[in-house]
């Protein structure tokens, strides 16, 4: 059963990158431009939106910290590493247990904050006087939407694989293990 589940969070976390680069890259190198009026043209890119460039970082810190993830499988699959493995295992899940929780919680938070600036885009807003930028920019806009639907695909990922996360340091502290420790 512990192959199965390890074998289940590589493929999650696998898939997991793939959409978080996916999110990173279609916020990123998404531009267009329009002439606006005979020789002035505006340009919509990502930096436009403070809210889009949190999310390009974020999604590559966790793209990279899942990469990171990945290794350490590799790594703990080596056998001369199984003295070590026993020893902190419990140090390392919690600290695994951790930093999943938080890379779920971030991705999760930058994707809706820029998914909520973008809707002003797509809106407007007549109380801050902010113009309908979508109307004029559809193909950006498209873009970004659907790198939205990839961040919050990756985010549902990142939480499957941090509830197995939970498991690997819950299992830890079986019953039979506290009462145990009670009687003594």
């Amino acid at each position: 059963m512990e192959l199965g589940i390890a074998k289940w969070e590589v493929c999650l976390r696998v898939i997991a990158i793939l959409f978080l680069v996916s999110t990173a890259c279609l916020v990123a190198f998404d531009t267009q431009t329009k002439v606006i009026f005979l020789t002035y043209s505006k340009k919509a890119t990502y930096k436009d939106l403070d809210a889009l460039k949190i999310l390009v970082y974020v999604t590559s810190t966790a793209a990279g910290y899942n990469l990171l993830q990945l290794c350490k499988h590799t790594f703990s699959a080596l056998p001369s590493i199984s003295n070590f493995k026993s020893s902190y295992y419990m140090y390392i899940a919690w600290i695994t247990f951790l930093l999943d929780q938080i890379t779920v919680y971030l991705t999760f938070t930058a994707n809706s904050a820029a998914f909520q600036a973008a809707i002003f885009a797509l809106n407007g807003s007549e109380a801050f006087q902010w113009m309908k930028i979508c109307n004029k920019f559809t193909r950006f806009c498209e873009q970004i939407g659907v790198a939205f639907l990839c961040g919050y695909i990756a985010s549902l990922l990142m939480a499957v694989f941090s509830t197995i996360s939970a498991y690997k340091v819950l299992r830890m502290y079986s019953s039979k293990r506290f009462m145990r420790l009670k009687g003594k």
